[in-house]
Formats: C-alpha cells, sequence, structure tokens
C-alpha cells in the first residue's frame, strides 16, 4: 500500500536528481542510479600518499585525507554543490555524506577516528543561510559510522570575506585566524576527522588545523565531498 501512495505522490510530484535534472525512481535518493554510476570519484582513500594528503605536506600534519569526488566549473556534478550550498538542499548533503561514508568504510579509513568536527560558519553566514552545509554532510557521516560530530568545540569568531575569485595567497591570507579552538579539552587526546564541501587550496581546512593543533596529543584527519 505505501508503495502505491509513493509512487503515485511521485507521478504527481516526481523529484528529480540533482545532476541530470531526470526523474528520480523510487528507492533512489537525490541522484539518479546513472549519474551515480558515472560520478568521478577519486577513490584517494585507497591511497596512501594521495595528492589531498599531499596539499598539506610541509604546512600541518595530518594523518590521512580523502575527498570524494572530483569538481571542475564545467561538470554537472558541481550541481550537487550549488544545490547543497545555494539552494537550500540540506538534506542532500545528510544523505551524500550517508553514501560517502558507507563507500570509503571498507578501507578502515574511520577505524581510528573519535569525533568528526565540521568546519564552522560564521554566524552571520549561517542565520543567513540557515544551516552549515558541511555540517549536514558532517551528519550524515556521523550516522553512517556511528562516530560523535562536535560542533561547539571550534567556532568562527571572524567573518571574512568569501573565497571565491581570490588568488591561492589571497585564500590563505583570508583565513588566518579565523577559527578559535573554545574547547581544547574536547579534543585532547582525540583523533578528530575535520568535514568540509570541497577543497580548493586548502586554506580553510588548514586554519581550522591550526586551531585545533592548540589541543594537546591532538590527531587531524581530513575528509570532503569535493575535490577542486
Amino acid at each position: 500500500m505505501r508503495t502505491w501512495i509513493d509512487s503515485f505522490i511521485n507521478l504527481l510530484f516526481p523529484k528529480c536528481c540533482v545532476v541530470c535534472g531526470g526523474n528520480l525512481a523510487i528507492g533512489e535518493e537525490f541522484i539518479c542510479t546513472r549519474c551515480n554510476v558515472k560520478m568521478p570519484r577519486t577513490n584517494f582513500h585507497l591511497q596512501k600518499d594521495n595528492e589531498v594528503e599531499r596539499r598539506f605536506w610541509g604546512k600541518i600534519s595530518v594523518e590521512t585525507a580523502t575527498s570524494y569526488f572530483y569538481y571542475s566549473k564545467g561538470s554537472d556534478y558541481r550541481r550537487i554543490l550549488f544545490e547543497l550550498k545555494y539552494h537550500g538542499c540540506k538534506e542532500l548533503g545528510e544523505a551524500m555524506g550517508r553514501n560517502m561514508a558507507a563507500e570509503i568504510s571498507s578501507s578502515h579509513f574511520f577505524k581510528e577516528i573519535d569525533l568528526i568536527v565540521p568546519v564552522p560558519l560564521h554566524r552571520n553566514k549561517r542565520e543567513s543561510r540557515g544551516y552549515n552545509q558541511s555540517e549536514w554532510i558532517a551528519l550524515g557521516i556521523s550516522n553512517a559510522t556511528g562516530i560523535p560530530m562536535n560542533i561547539c568545540g571550534l567556532v568562527r569568531d571572524v567573518a571574512n570575506s568569501t573565497q571565491t575569485r581570490k588568488s591561492v595567497f589571497e585564500r590563505w591570507e583570508n583565513v588566518e585566524g579565523v577559527f578559535q579552538n573554545k574547547r581544547p579539552e574536547i579534543f585532547e587526546g582525540k583523533h578528530v576527522l575535520l568535514v568540509d564541501d570541497v577543497l580548493t587550496t586548502g586554506s580553510t581546512l588548514l586554519s581550522c588545523a591550526t586551531a585545533l593543533n592548540e589541543s594537546s596529543d591532538v590527531k587531524i584527519s581530513i575528509l570532503t565531498l569535493a575535490l577542486a
């Protein structure tokens, strides 16, 4: 009976794939099977010293790091980030985080992780957007792995300007010192997984990691939904 009702509702109000725009079949969530299969996954969780890890070499100590899929401005998969970040589709973040975690769990990526920490937004940005997209991705990861998430220890006190259209140097300069470790005792002796939506230069994540390192004996790993 429930399946029949769902089919009838879907006929009247079809749900569409965020990538290709085609109608979703019963059981598909946000992305159709065809687009999911064709998603340009990095599979870096299977590679030691991968491209994501190398971006932090010489800057900060990172246990492991990976991104789920490649992102480029001309790709249809950019719509995932666009819908998540600008169209209020926060539930897409939870679904992507959950699916991403389920896929990479087989590599034991999460085995040593104690705590998941999403990259925080400044309160003004959070209020205007209504949510933190990285927090919803982290929520999906937490739901899939059972690892707790913390959103109160690391905060963003400075409302810096957007990173868009900034040079590499300007991005580093723009986020220097904007994050504060308000509860260092939370992270002491913990292996923390930093989560963000997209990795470009790594400046934002580096600034977060620098703040977390104010806690003693902390280990840091990094996971992003997309890699530019």
